[in-house]
């Protein structure tokens, strides 16, 4: 048995710590999309699954995703509450780091999942119905997805062979299609496709998704459990990945529209970023390149088809992360390379590879869009999942959280702020086409 690795455990910790700021990352990045009456309710739905999540994930939520496996679809409860979670001794996962340092970099992940999916459904989200929403998302599909990739369930090693290094598909894929059940249920804001909706803070923008950047390469090259050549491979391969999807969406918005846009190339760098997660640890340099440059296309087509057929998902992530994490899962069966990760793709002999990418790639979509709705429409039907049109109009951030972003009238007194409690108008909207 080896013994734990001071490097190793150094390299995983600054890790857990990268992949932590990546939320607050997601957050700026999502709140300069939103219109300036909605940016503190857009970034309190992510900074509070660090709060949230956190705590659900050391009581219940590590313990079904990683615990000793039962029949391949869930982890027993020999770890609840982090019982026999050693900080000393490594645990089943990695053998030079302690498990509870396994655990918290695993927790990151946790909490980061069901942040991505409330771009979808910004600037018309009950808060209260959100946090019981994502309680339950976490429990019910996050956990049972990352125990059937990473934790001995039957999609990833153990079983079926699928290949996701850092997340194509338990965050990604996972985040991306719960996100389009989203839309769907929620349904379109009130004067979307006629009101302006443009985002309010670019510079935000560009600030979130730069963070993201520096924060990813603990997601993907902290994958690698160790201080050595996996998490060299890794880091490269989600630069290079993340710079050739940059340019790539800022080529297509300049030939497309005539400008290079800057949300493009921030949009376009974090699509690169989902669409290497997978791969990181499997493929080459030149390879991510040609991911990154896929990603940059597939993803820009995706949210100009999602424009076109006037789907509400305020933020793109289905586009982004559901359809550059399916690229990236799929990608992986073709580049992979055993001199690398130890599997070889379709490119390098091995077909069957990129078959069990796509088989995991359905399964992961199915599963995440069928439970997603269901737990939607439950919560729709008793809670409530949309504001009412008048605090939607007013704003989230009053409407919701009493507060406001940006005082820009000299500092007038805070009560002047249009709080509308809830029940003082009609009920929200129904969910299914409310919209516009």
């Amino acid at each position: 048995m080896e013994e734990i690795n001071g490097a190793d455990v150094t390299w995983v910790l600054v890790s857990a710590a990268l992949v932590m700021l990546m939320t607050p990352g997601l957050a700026l990045f999502y709140g300069g999309l939103a219109r300036s009456k909605n940016v503190l309710g857009t970034i309190m739905h992510s900074f509070m699954m660090l709060g949230v999540i956190s705590v659900q994930f050391v009581i219940i939520g590590y313990t079904l995703a990683f615990g000793p496996d039962v029949g391949g679809i869930i982890g027993d409860l020999s770890w609840f509450a982090l019982t026999d979670v050693s900080a000393t001794e490594a645990g089943p996962y990695a053998s030079t780091i302690p498990h509870q340092t396994f655990m918290i970099f695993q927790l990151m992940f946790a909490v980061i999942t069901p942040a991505l999916i409330t771009g979808a459904f910004a600037e018309r989200a009950k808060f209260s119905t959100f946090l019981v929403f994502i309680l339950l998302w976490a429990t019910l599909v996050y956990d049972p997805m990352a125990h059937w990739v990473w934790g001995g369930g039957f999609l990833g090693g153990d079983g079926l062979g699928a290949l996701d290094f850092a997340g194509g598909n338990v965050v990604h894929i996972n985040a991306g299609v719960a996100a389009l059940a989203a839309a769907f249920v929620y349904g379109k804001r009130h004067g979307f496709g006629r009101d302006p909706m443009e985002p309010h803070d670019v510079t935000m923008v560009v600030i979130g998704a730069a963070l993201l950047w520096f924060g990813w390469f603990g997601f993907n090259a902290g994958s690698a459990l160790a201080a050595g050549a996996g998490a060299s491979n890794a880091f490269v391969t989600t630069h290079l990945a993340t710079a050739a999807a940059a340019c790539t969406w800022v080529g297509l918005s300049w030939y497309f529209s005539g400008r290079p846009s800057v949300v493009g190339a921030a949009t376009g760098a974090v699509a690169g970023l989902v669409a290497i997660t997978p791969a990181a640890g499997f493929v080459e340099p030149m390879a991510a390149l040609l991911i990154g440059l896929g990603a940059g296309g597939l993803c820009y087509g995706a949210v100009r088809f999602r424009a076109k057929i006037g789907l509400d998902d305020s933020l793109d992530v289905v586009g982004v992360h559901g359809v550059g994490g399916a690229w990236g899962s799929i990608a992986t069966g073709l580049f992979a390379v055993a001199a690398v990760g130890g599997a070889d793709g379709l490119f390098y002999g091995d077909a069957g590879q990129l078959g069990k990418q796509i088989v995991a790639v359905g399964v992961t979509m199915g599963y995440s869009f069928v439970v997603t709705f269901a737990l939607l429409k439950v919560l729709d039907m008793t809670m409530g999942l949309r504001v009412s049109e008048d605090q939607e109009t007013a704003g989230l951030d009053s409407s919701q959280h009493g507060e406001r972003a940006y005082v820009l009238d000299g500092g007038a007194a805070y009560a002047g702020i249009p709080v509308i409690p809830e029940g003082t108008s009609d009920a929200a909207p129904s969910s299914s086409g409310s919209g516009d």
